[in-house]
């Protein structure tokens, strides 16, 4: 690099990372915010907290709007094959957003946040109510609002979703999805029919025994400590739809909820978001310093929550670890019950209606089903207020099931309410986690390790081979640096095929 060019990039950088430092003060606030929303705050009040973190946000906006900026930015782009590694993916990732939102003024993008915030305070009250006509309008505008931003990007992609799932998994695109849940299908539909006709009976009574709040909240403390969650980092509490989100390099939150009836759900879901927050507790330093701590895909995240979730929290070495302490918390549920009972009925496969709360097996189906309804939405090939009847219709085809009212149908989760392409990264978390563990398990003992509670052993290799280089790698690149393969179901398949297997003796 010549002196001039250093100093031209030195200079430019100083520029992008003022504007940024500024911008992720008002997205630190509307993270707050937003967290409050979806926690504490009173149902007349979301609305115009809602209004507050969209004037915010349109304020970080505007800063990225300056001629400033932007001259500064696609400098560095124009430039960077001199800049280090963690400065070429800043230039990289807001080249990215330049083209996507070069179009859009800031009036524009206010307008959007304010659809946006309207949907969620109006799926709220449609969930309350299980009535979808009171949200059918506002996806209608979320719809517009996803084909207005695509067709406004100077680097839109000719199939409609791809540009979408680019904004939560880039690299991946429709036909990526369309081959790999087609396997899905050819495998698990037949294997759900085997599984149906076993003569196995697996015991789940239990699982519906009433406990209290605090004894939830109790192992959900638990839990959080057994996987290595840092409480002077981290904090939980409660919500409607369990999340995490990263506010801060030292403030990461989680949350989950109780079901007096279905404590299950409560441990199931702190230790998926707890997955969430071992990732960006554990990602280096330098993400920070460089301003790309969010540059990783919701597919890489969704792959080490669901492994924390599932390869690890459905395990038999996981129940053994935990199940004396689950008799001290519930003692009135394990009275009768034993660690064998307990490992089967958390791995039980029964078609449920709430994705949620679905079986490691049968969760695919859910996916599929969004994946294929949500194209529908974004070709315009349906009309909004049909939507309840085909997917209800889509339960009863790949699960047997039918809804009996939209809350437990079509309103159950909170993602439409901001646009879509996001539901396919859960699948995908699961096939490259799939990939990953395969790989881990020739470096160390992982199933002694989580017998014994050794989470330092296997969050030291999540964090050097998986979180290290996420937000720096598209996710195919990614999964590949790690296993030295290109991303493949294979081993998701494999793994379903083995335990289910065995477990029903089909």
């Amino acid at each position: 690099m010549t002196a001039k060019l250093k100093s031209s990039c030195e200079k430019d950088l100083k520029t992008v990372y003022a504007t940024l430092d500024e911008v992720e003060r008002y997205n630190h606030a509307c993270r707050i915010l937003g967290f409050d929303q979806q926690t504490i705050c009173p149902p007349l009040g979301m609305e115009e907290q809602g209004e507050t973190s969209a004037f915010l946000s349109n304020k970080a906006f505007q800063l990225t709007k300056s001629k400033k900026f932007i001259s500064a930015a696609e400098s560095l782009y124009a430039n960077r094959k001199s800049l280090n590694e963690w400065d070429r993916t800043l230039a990289d990732s807001l080249h990215r957003d330049y083209l996507r939102t070069k179009n859009i003024t800031p009036a524009m993008d206010k307008q959007f946040s304010l659809i946006f915030n309207k949907a969620f305070v109006n799926w709220l009250e449609a969930k309350k109510n299980a009535d979808f006509s009171i949200f059918a309008k506002s996806l209608s505008d979320v719809r517009n609002v996803n084909l207005k931003q695509i067709s406004l990007a100077e680097n839109a992609k000719r199939v409609p979703y791809d540009n979408l799932l680019d904004v939560y998994e880039r690299g991946m695109t429709t036909k990526d999805l369309a081959k790999c849940f087609g396997a899905c299908k050819e495998c698990l539909v037949p294997m759900l029919q085997k599984i149906q006709k076993s003569k196995k009976k697996i015991r789940t009574d239990f699982l519906s025994r009433k406990v209290t709040d605090e004894s939830q909240r109790m192992m959900a403390e638990y839990l959080l400590q057994t996987i290595g969650f840092d409480f002077k980092r981290g904090a939980f509490t409660t919500s409607e739809h369990p999340f995490t989100d990263g506010l801060a390099k030292d403030d990461v939150r989680v949350t989950t909820h109780y079901h007096e009836n279905m404590f299950v759900s409560s441990m199931f879901s702190i230790i998926h978001e707890g997955g969430h927050a071992l990732f960006e507790m554990n990602q280096p330093r330098e993400n920070y310093a460089h301003h790309i701590q969010y540059c990783k895909t919701l597919g890489q995240h969704e792959s080490v929550s669901r492994f924390y979730e599932n390869r690890i929290g459905r395990s038999r070495s996981f129940v053994h670890l935990i199940f004396k302490k689950c008799k001290e918390i519930f003692p009135t549920v394990f009275e009768d019950v034993s660690e064998k009972q307990f490992y089967e009925a958390l791995n039980v496969v029964e078609p449920s209606l709430i994705r949620t709360e679905a079986d490691e097996f049968t969760y695919t189906f859910h996916i599929i089903i969004r994946f294929e309804i949500e194209q529908m939405i974004v070709n315009g090939k349906v009309d909004i207020q049909s939507l309840p009847q085909i997917w209800n219709d889509k339960y009863e085809e790949y699960l047997g099931i039918r809804p009996a009212n939209d809350r437990e149908g079509i309103l159950q989760d909170v993602h439409w309410t901001s646009g879509f392409g996001y539901f396919p990264t859960y699948s995908l978390g699961n096939m490259y986690n799939a990939m990953y563990y395969n790989k881990m398990k020739e470096q160390i003992d992982v199933e002694d390790c989580v017998l014994h509670g050794d989470f330092g052993t296997i969050n030291g290799w999540m964090k050097e081979y998986v979180w290290k280089y996420a937000d720096r790698l598209d996710s195919k690149t990614w999964i590949k640096k790690i296993t030295g393969r290109e991303f493949t179901a294979d081993d998701f398949l494999t793994y379903i095929e083995k335990k289910y297997g065995e477990l029903y003796g089909i």
